[in-house]
């Protein structure tokens, strides 16, 4: 006998919604592997959005510490109106931004050692390990302008790259996440890769005259291969 009733399928932001609170509420029963889930799940975003505002490494990773210090001591007032996620990441803006403006009543940008402004780069892994030492270097030296470019983005428009580009968030998630409007984060990354292209271009110029090198290993590999095809190889 067949029967007419028919049931909904849960949508992905249903099945989310559950997941979310199937985590928080093993995480109110101080359940280690709900709190691991949390972090492991969260930490980069967090870590990201926290270094795009302070710009420091170790004031980032103090952030997001602090994040889960906070959302873990107060998972009451987690009503899952927006995702674990968003939750979790407005906190960490909030507490970046209250430590960027404490740090700003404390030290002037202009009393800072130019080395150290230098040194407050994002640290991204290599999209691969190479074993060529020129393309490894030359790799380096254009993430390090990237990071540099990223960096010197003005706070809103850097935010919003961070949420969009390197998160990978929806313009509805980041608009509920830096609370703006869809229209305006649409203009904001807009600007962001406008920026971002224009110093890019001007700073990758003497690296791309080292693109593509052809020295060191490679070099002699080809070196010996064609000595040895000649019948001159040792």
């Amino acid at each position: 006998m067949s029967s007419n009733r028919h049931y909904a399928t849960p949508s992905p932001s249903d099945t989310l919604a559950t997941t979310d609170a199937e985590l928080v509420r093993r995480a109110k029963a101080r359940e280690e592997a709900a709190v691991r889930a949390i972090m492991q799940g969260n930490n980069r975003r967090l870590y990201r959005l926290a270094r795009g505002v302070l710009r420091n490494d170790s004031d980032a990773e103090d952030v997001v510490q602090e994040t889960y210090v906070r959302a873990f001591t107060h998972l009451d007032s987690f009503r899952g109106d927006s995702s674990l996620s968003t939750w979790l990441s407005r906190i960490a803006i909030n507490e970046a931004l209250g430590r960027l403006r404490r740090r700003r009543l404390s030290v002037e940008l202009g009393e800072l050692p130019q080395d150290v402004l230098e040194a407050q780069i994002i640290q991204f892994p290599l999209s691969s390990v190479s074993g060529d030492p020129e393309k490894s270097m030359a790799q380096r030296e254009i993430q390090r302008v990237v990071e540099h470019a990223i960096d010197e983005l003005p706070e809103p428009f850097r935010l919003v790259f961070i949420a969009r580009v390197m998160e990978g968030m929806n313009v509805e998630e980041t608009a509920a996440l830096l609370e703006l409007k869809p229209e305006t984060v649409k203009t904001r990354l807009h600007r962001a890769r406008s920026l971002l292209r224009d110093h890019v271009e001007r700073k990758i110029g003497p690296v791309v005259l080292e693109a593509f090198p052809f020295a060191g290993h490679r070099c002699e590999r080809l070196t010996e291969a064609v000595l040895k095809r000649l019948g001159m190889g040792a």
